[in-house]
């Protein structure tokens, strides 16, 4: 079964409309990172989702129900992260997991467990003592993700988890997402972070509330260029470069020759675009025959890149059909 469906979701503010039309499965046991600058929907998607917003139209189910029609015991199968922090800054970091493990009822024994099993994952239970407000933002960020945790959920909906977080921090959380999953648990993580879409199983990018493009990172690494690349550094003369290039004619399409020099002297820089890199690769090296190659890589371009070209890509679309 899948943790969440939608199909065709429109979410209207007055006479503005804020999502269009988005249709989405996530499967249980998978990272799904919803990508997309500030003021693109994803928190009304997630807020939608969560049951706090009603979808204007469409149809929406989480963990098999519409979230209009949650009960307490739906509600205790999920856990929310929202951005800011929402906990008692008065009181100490365990008080604070230990009355929102209250709030879910779990019962004095397992409570006590659960605190610390959970204050351990997040790397606080040393801080335990520690009053809420006397603790770094980052600190206070994984007190929000223990919250979430504490009742050990099934799904887990992550808001903008490592917003102004440094690098260190952004990647510790990626790792306990990791971990999460790894335990059989479905998380739905929005992030405004386009390298992060590298960490999810899945992606969706969100702009200007419609779903740009879905699927795998690679896959939309494919569909935003074309194909895959194959980077090679040739040395020789420009006689030689067009006899190279020639030769790579029938297995791709060159879309970049770009001159260097080193201390061995002129260098062609040049990307092939083909449909399958590792399958291309030794047919190319056969093509190259005789060639000075210098160097060979299969450049993976970063996914602001990608994101970046599929949005241009439907914003194109979007002119030219209008």
């Amino acid at each position: 079964m899948a943790a969440i469906e939608v199909e065709n979701l429109v979410k209207r503010f007055g006479g503005e409309e804020v999502l269009g039309g988005l249709d989405l499965t996530v499967e249980e046991g998978e990272i799904f990172g919803l990508i997309g600058p500030s003021g693109s929907g994803k928190s009304t998607f997630m807020r939608t989702l969560t049951g706090y917003l009603t979808p204007s139209e469409g149809k929406v189910e989480v963990l098999g129900k519409p979230p209009s029609k949650f009960a307490p015991e739906d509600r205790r199968r999920m856990g929310f992260m929202p951005q800011g922090f929402v906990l008692y800054g008065e009181l100490s970091v365990r008080q604070n997991l230990n009355f929102v493990a209250g709030l879910y009822g779990l019962k004095f024994g397992k409570r006590r467990r659960r605190v610390r099993e959970t204050l351990e994952f997040v790397e606080l239970w040393e801080h335990r003592r520690k009053t809420a407000a006397n603790v770094s933002g980052g600190m206070q960020r994984r007190l929000q993700l223990a919250a979430a945790l504490v009742h050990e959920p099934e799904l887990l909906f992550v808001d903008e988890p490592t917003a102004n977080l440094d690098p260190i921090l952004r990647r510790r959380f990626w790792e306990e997402f990791r971990q999460l999953r790894e335990g059989g648990r479905t998380l739905f993580v929005t992030t405004q972070y386009v390298g992060e879409a590298e960490l999810c199983d899945r992606v969706g990018l969100l702009s200007g509330g419609a779903l740009v493009a879905l699927g795998t990172p690679d896959e939309l690494r494919r569909r935003a260029f074309g194909g895959e690349l194959v980077q090679l550094a040739l040395s020789g003369s420009p006689s030689h470069l067009k006899d190279s290039l020639e030769a790579l004619e029938p297995l791709g399409r060159v879309v970049e020759v770009r001159q260097d020099e080193d201390a061995e002297g002129a260098v062609s820089r040049v990307r092939l675009l083909v449909e399958d890199a590792d399958a291309a690769l030794p047919k190319v090296m056969e093509a190259l025959n005789g060639a000075d190659v210098r160097s060979v890589d299969l450049p993976k371009p970063s996914f602001d890149e990608v994101f970046f070209r599929l949005v241009e890509r439907t914003n194109g679309n979007d002119k030219a059909a209008g």
